[in-house]
């Protein structure tokens, strides 16, 4: 899905999308989420799933209950499937603060 777009494509267009065809998703994991994307085409990003439907920001609101920082082409290979995200945590290339519970939901989002 994800393709060379860089992150604010796949944030603001990708998970967008997906969470306007898929409102089931925000009520089941009813959160709110902070990426920072380190490095070229980087940002941050809040993904709000309080809401129906859930919503992409650029910035931060300071009420998200999980962050992920992740360099920008980490996490592209990541939601390409070319990167495994339990490998991508275990050898520190992708990083969780907060509610681990919730880091177990991302998949849902991001995948």
């Amino acid at each position: 899905m994800a393709d060379a777009a860089g992150p604010k494509q796949y944030f603001e267009e990708t998970i967008a999308g997906k969470l306007q065809r898929s409102p089931d998703l925000s009520k089941s994991v009813n959160s709110v989420y902070e990426f920072n994307i380190t490095g070229d085409g980087g940002g941050v990003w809040t993904v709000d799933l309080t809401k129906d439907p859930g919503t992409v920001a650029a910035g931060s609101t300071g009420t998200a209950k999980c962050t992920v920082t992740c360099a920008s082409s980490d996490f592209m290979n990541i939601v390409s499937g070319k990167m495994n995200p339990q490998m991508a945590f275990m050898s520190g290339k992708l990083k969780i603060k907060g509610d681990m519970g919730l880091a177990m939901k991302l998949q849902k989002i991001i995948g």
